[in-house]
């Protein structure tokens, strides 16, 4: 059974995710504000945490940063529940190291439906039998046992999701993937029109491997189409 964390201050939302979540076969736990959650989170070790943004004492922006800091919690998904609906918000919850964000309010269907996501790229991202496809290729190896690539012989350390995001353009390597495709892939599901989630993260992914992130030569943006990983050793 996964246990799942959840962490916010607004009681009636706390127990309506968790009842939920009960009855969909979860163990949960329960905190109301940042310094409890990140503590239990330390202390469980979950296997997924929902953690709300406008939390009393310290702030899920800050506990989700400590806890991507914490190599006993750097790898449990995060998926972000708050009433903060902007870009910038959402851009904001993916920098501090969320793997999913749901605006308040949501649907339950949703809710569980995001939760079996996450749960389920987690359980994949222990099976290195799921990247037994395309793991190098040029100058790129993908290392899925320490989500790591070795990119021109230096190591490079990738989240889960950035590993994910390069596995999945790495096996469509010269080609474009579209923005759906990737979100089913990577994600697990297909969000309408939220793509926002795919550019944080090819950001991301640019800032560690292109010499100039704003001029990327290897990871390109295919405009209205998707984004393509370029090889290409005229390209070196």
């Amino acid at each position: 059974m996964s246990r799942i964390l959840v962490i916010d201050d607004d009681s009636a939302i706390s127990e309506l995710v968790s009842i939920n979540l009960e009855m969909a076969g979860y163990d949960i736990s329960q905190a109301e504000d940042g310094i409890k959650g990140q503590a239990l989170a330390l202390q469980i070790q979950p296997d997924l945490i929902m953690l709300d943004l406008m939390l009393p004492k310290v702030d899920g922006f800050t506990v989700c940063q400590r806890l991507r800091r914490d190599k006993r919690t750097a790898n449990i998904p995060v998926l972000m529940l708050t009433a903060l609906a902007q870009t910038k918000d959402k851009v904001d919850g993916f920098n501090a190291g969320a793997d999913d964000y749901l605006t308040k309010p949501f649907e339950v269907e949703e809710m569980l439906a995001r939760v079996k996501a996450l749960l389920r790229r987690g359980e994949r991202n222990t099976q290195s039998t799921k990247h037994t496809e395309i793991l190098n290729h040029q100058f790129l190896t993908l290392v899925p046992e320490r989500f790591e690539a070795i990119w021109f012989d230096k190591t490079i350390k990738l989240t889960h999701l950035e590993f994910e995001l390069l596995h999945c353009l790495l096996q469509r390597h010269g080609q474009t993937v579209s923005p759906s495709d990737i979100l089913k892939e990577v994600w697990g599901y297909d969000p309408n029109d939220d793509i926002e989630t795919i550019r944080v993260h090819v950001r991301h992914l640019r800032t560690k491997l292109e010499p100039d992130p704003r001029r990327p030569r290897y990871i390109k943006t295919v405009y209205g189409a998707g984004y393509c990983l370029e090889l290409n050793p005229s390209n070196t």
